[in-house]
């Protein structure tokens, strides 16, 4: 009995023995396959080549925008201090003051009594006689008159006339008058104190 029972043993063992002896590895030589250099070394310098580029063209077109803002700021600038003036020369031209002067240089009269317009039956009420030059009011009051104090008569000094030392003799000169018109100068000069 033992013999059957071995038998299907042996069968089952050698043949595991013949699957495993056929998946066995075995140790086959390596082959070395290098990836070819030159499209790498290309495809990197290329990458580098263009990020380069690139690099030099964005700065560029910065430095491009840079200036047009700078030159937009300075028109603008400029274009505000020409508002500023035009403002200001039109603020002087809308001054009353100003406007009713010149229209009383153009003959122009403030009436001393007003007259009034009622809008519902268009009629006026008041005085209706023209204004004249002598009835209007004056804008421009004459300025006070000074006091002798704070306008003084003025002081005339009168200063000889002196020669050209190039043209006139040394030997003909008077040496006591050239003395004479240093102390005269000195006396004007305290009198105007």
């Amino acid at each position: 009995m033992s013999s059957p029972a071995l038998q299907p043993r042996t069968r089952v063992t050698r043949i595991a023995q013949e699957a495993v002896d056929r998946a066995r590895l075995t140790v086959v030589p390596r082959v070395r396959t290098r990836a070819p250099r030159v499209p790498f070394v290309t495809l990197v310098s290329v990458v580098l080549l263009g990020g380069i580029v690139g690099l030099l063209l964005f700065n560029t077109s910065m430095q491009q925008a840079s200036f047009a803002a700078s030159a937009l700021e300075a028109e603008a600038d400029t274009l505000a201090a020409r508002e500023q003036t035009l403002r200001m020369e039109l603020d002087e031209l809308r001054d009353p003051q100003r406007v009713a002067t010149q229209a009383q240089q153009m003959g122009m009269v403030i009436p001393a009594a007003p007259v009034f317009l009622d809008l519902e039956t268009g009629r006026t009420t008041g005085v209706r006689t023209p204004a004249t030059r002598e009835q209007a009011i004056n804008l421009m009051p004459p300025a006070p008159i000074k006091p002798a104090n704070l306008a003084p008569a003025p002081i005339l000094v009168e200063v000889p006339a002196t020669t050209d030392p190039a043209t006139t003799d040394p030997a003909t000169t008077d040496p006591s008058a050239t003395a004479e018109q240093p102390a005269a100068r000195q006396r004007g000069k305290n009198r105007n104190r």
